[in-house]
C-alpha cells in the first residue's frame, strides 16, 4: 500500500479539528488520536475512517502523530515502528494519487485550480457541514 498522505498540510487541518473538537467536548471517537485519523480519512463513517486511513497489515507508509508528547514517549513510539524515516516533503512523491482522488472524490477540474493537498483540506474542514 502506497501513501495515502501527500502533504502534512491535511494531517495538521485534521490535527486542528480533532483539538477543535475535544475543547468543545464534542469528539466523533473516543480518543483524541483516532479522531486524528477520522477526521483525515474524509469518510462520515468511523469505521470505515479508520480502514482507510488506519494501519492495516500491507501498509508500507507510516505517519506517525502524537499530541503533547514527551520526549520519552515519542523514543518509545520510534522504537514500535521497524523501518526507514522519511523526510515530510518526500511525501508528495510517495503518494498513491490515483487511489486519493478516488478516496476524497477530487476531480480534474478541482485540480486545475487547487493543488492536492488544498483540496483535501476543504474536504477536511467542510465534511460536517456537508
Amino acid at each position: 500500500m502506497q501513501c495515502q498522505v501527500p502533504d502534512v498540510f491535511p494531517v495538521l487541518a485534521a490535527a486542528h479539528k480533532a483539538l477543535l473538537s475535544k475543547s468543545r467536548e464534542s469528539l466523533t471517537t473516543r480518543t483524541l488520536h483516532s479522531e486524528l485519523v477520522y477526521n483525515c480519512s474524509g469518510s462520515k463513517h468511523i469505521t470505515e475512517s479508520l480502514k482507510r486511513c488506519g494501519i492495516a497489515d500491507d501498509t508500507q507508509y507510516i505517519l506517525a502523530a502524537r499530541f503533547d508528547a514527551s520526549d520519552e514517549e515519542m523514543k518509545a513510539l520510534e522504537k514500535l515502528i521497524s523501518g526507514t524515516e522519511i523526510d515530510l516533503s518526500e511525501l508528495e512523491t510517495r503518494a498513491d494519487q490515483p487511489k486519493i482522488l478516488k478516496q476524497y472524490k477530487i476531480t480534474p477540474q478541482e485540480l486545475s485550480i487547487s493543488t492536492l493537498p488544498e483540496a483535501i483540506v476543504c474536504r477536511i474542514a467542510a465534511r460536517d457541514a456537508l
